[in-house]
């Protein structure tokens, strides 16, 4: 979808202009758009038939440079996709859940350490951004930037309250598992059982 809405918005445009966009707005950390995959991606989705080439050039001994438009089919894709992310939510995908799920395979005192840790890198993150803010950054900018970052350091805020009031927990000593389970045996070992 950002390399389709870059094409139409910027057409016709080099693949390298496309790119340099892409990276000005921070894309691969958000959108997870890696500055790598742009040329496959064009390339693909001109053999989708969702973009076309239309021309192609070298300048003295510079790499050939092909110039994109996206076609009618790709502006029905684009359509698509863009409508489905505004009107349907998506699970966001963050292997963080996957060690969620095996928390009590660590000793309690690395799983607050880690909690904490990972609420100062988002307290961090935040403050970068209000820092990024505070220079003017986001003057320069559509409204719709200003508001994406706001959704990100909100969510953030969320995630920070989380991670304290759990890392609170682990150290009250707080059981993972419910009371039902095989007393006397460690929480990994609990876990274990409830597995099996």
């Amino acid at each position: 979808m950002m390399i389709l809405g870059l094409v139409n918005w910027m057409q016709p445009v080099h693949g390298y202009d496309v790119r340099r966009e892409l990276l000005s707005w921070s894309a691969d950390k958000w959108a997870n758009v890696q500055p790598g995959s742009i040329y496959h991606a064009l390339r693909k989705l001109t053999e989708e038939e969702l973009l076309r080439e239309v021309t192609t050039e070298q300048v003295g001994g510079r790499p050939a440079r092909t110039t994109y438009e996206i076609t009618p089919k790709g502006l029905d894709e684009l359509d698509n996709l863009l409508r489905g992310y505004w009107w349907e939510i998506k699970p966001v995908s963050d292997p963080f859940f996957a060690a969620l799920s095996f928390l009590p395979a660590l000793p309690r005192e690395e799983v607050a350490a880690a909690l904490r840790n990972r609420a100062g890198q988002l307290r961090a993150a935040n403050e970068s951004m209000a820092l990024a803010a505070e220079k003017g950054w986001l003057r320069e900018k559509p409204a719709n930037v200003t508001w994406m970052w706001e959704l990100m350091v909100a969510r953030n805020e969320g995630e920070i309250a989380w991670c304290d009031r759990v890392a609170g927990l682990v150290e009250s000593g707080v059981s993972y598992l419910p009371e039902r389970m095989t007393p006397g045996v460690t929480e990994w070992e609990r876990w274990r059982q409830q597995v099996e």
